[in-house]
């Protein structure tokens, strides 16, 4: 894993407190459990600029803001490292596809730039509720149970409908930045490259 240089850390850090931001603004609520918002999408963009390690450290510390502002709905330790460190942390797998990315943006190719997007946006979000689902089976099966169904369907419901949802928008979101500010993302150059263009 590469070293982080101070540009992508001065990043990852600005972009953490800008999902902060979001995450605390009005969502789309549809009941108790199943809320839709557009607060992954700077942690997405870390991750077309600089790819994984970034990205991920991004979303980490944006779970880390989560719990030190009180935003965080905790049950056990155990179950706050599960949804706000781990979950998050993996939106960075969007990370993996950064080069596809950028690299069709580059060529000016953004249908193919937007399709590798999409696919990157639902990969970072599939690993995010990953977790979800998996804390929900564990933590939250009373909820289930009071509904009559199993934990594992009930879980699967619900964080699949969110996950499917909140991918969707923040897909939109970012292919109408993308498309109108692809510099966004193809203005990040690591130290090596700039000192090749140099």
């Amino acid at each position: 894993m590469r070293k982080l240089g101070l540009q992508t850390m001065i990043e990852v850090a600005i972009f953490a407190a800008f999902a902060m931001v979001l995450d605390l603004l009005p969502s789309l609520h549809f009941g108790p459990s199943i809320s839709i918002s557009f607060a992954m999408v700077p942690i997405f963009i870390v991750a077309f600029r600089w790819g994984f390690a970034a990205a991920a450290s991004s979303g980490f510390l944006w779970g880390l803001l989560q719990i030190a502002l009180g935003e965080a709905w905790i049950l056990t330790p155990t179950q706050a490292f599960i949804e706000y460190f781990i979950a998050f942390a993996c939106i960075g797998f969007a990370g993996l596809f950064s080069k596809q990315v950028k690299g069709n943006l580059l060529k000016n190719y953004k249908g193919r730039a937007l399709t590798w997007m999409t696919i990157a946006v639902f990969a970072g979000g599939a690993a995010r509720y990953f977790w979800h689902f998996v804390a929900g089976v564990i933590f939250f099966k009373k909820y289930a149970i009071e509904a009559g169904q199993s934990p594992y369907v009930y879980s699967l419901v619900m964080n699949g409908i969110t996950y499917l949802a909140v991918s969707i928008a923040c897909a939109i979101v970012l292919g109408l930045i993308i498309s109108k500010a692809g510099q966004i993302v193809t203005s990040a150059k690591r130290l090596n490259e700039q000192h090749r263009a140099s």
